[in-house]
């Protein structure tokens, strides 16, 4: 049976016209790339390109976006970003994205430039973005450092907030009192664990960045380093007091 002359026609046109439109639909998933807030100093999603434009709110470390245009205006480059429920602009120097050049030394410079829990934060989304990355054991090093600098804070925040005469009092072990001291939790939010010496009554952070550089990376410049401070950390938790 032949097909009517306009139906061909019709045929014809919707051939011609599929790959241009695959192409179209390739190419707007193309213009779409994932990245994560960072720098919340930057991060007001604005209506509109321009550092004047109304803000419609503050975005938080850690949210993840979509990228779908950019512009330039007032001296800055601007990302028009999908952040469901809304959308809008923000400054590009507020994502980051393993997709973007660059982004990975800025990221390191951003964690080394950085203090208190924020670096701590800044260094575990380091790990989530850039997980193969070449500076992963430079970061691991330092990240662990830090953790073990916290320790100490958190150990004598403890003792000074924890009445030694009210735990002996209701039978539960000291041991369990430190480890549930509510400082640890948004520690334990970005997956550390801390380790407790009763006898000292001293956290110390259990080592896990150190062994991961030891056991994934030995030739690193960082193993030697990684391996004195884990038997550091074993002669800290045998410490008698």
């Amino acid at each position: 049976m032949k097909l009517p002359i306009y139906s061909l026609l019709l045929l014809l046109v919707f051939v011609c016209l599929l790959p241009a439109s695959a192409q179209k639909r390739t190419a707007s998933r193309a213009s779409r790339w994932p990245a994560v807030v960072i720098d919340e100093r930057l991060s007001l999603l604005r209506v509109k390109p321009s550092l004047y434009a109304t803000s419609a709110r503050r975005m938080r470390r850690g949210r993840r976006v979509q990228v779908l245009g950019v512009a330039e205006n007032d001296g800055v480059k601007f990302f028009k970003i999908a952040a469901p429920p809304s959308s809008g602009w923000v400054q590009s120097d507020a994502v980051f994205s393993k997709l973007r050049p660059g982004d990975e030394e800025r990221l390191v410079r951003l964690v080394q430039g950085s203090d208190g829990f924020e670096q701590i934060e800044l260094a575990t989304l380091f790990f989530e973005i850039f997980p193969a990355s070449k500076l992963r054991p430079a970061v691991l090093l330092l990240y662990g450092d830090l953790l073990e600098e916290a320790a100490v804070k958190l150990s004598r925040d403890a003792r000074s907030r924890l009445n030694r005469r009210e735990i002996a009092s209701s039978g539960a072990p000291l041991h369990s009192y430190y480890l549930n001291f509510n400082s640890l939790d948004r520690y334990r939010k970005l997956g550390v664990t801390f380790l407790f010496n009763s006898t000292t009554r001293t956290f110390h952070y259990n080592g896990a960045s150190w062994t991961e550089i030891v056991r994934k990376h030995p030739g690193s410049v960082e193993a030697a380093e990684a391996q004195k401070r884990l038997d550091s950390l074993k002669v800290k938790l045998e410490r008698r007091a």
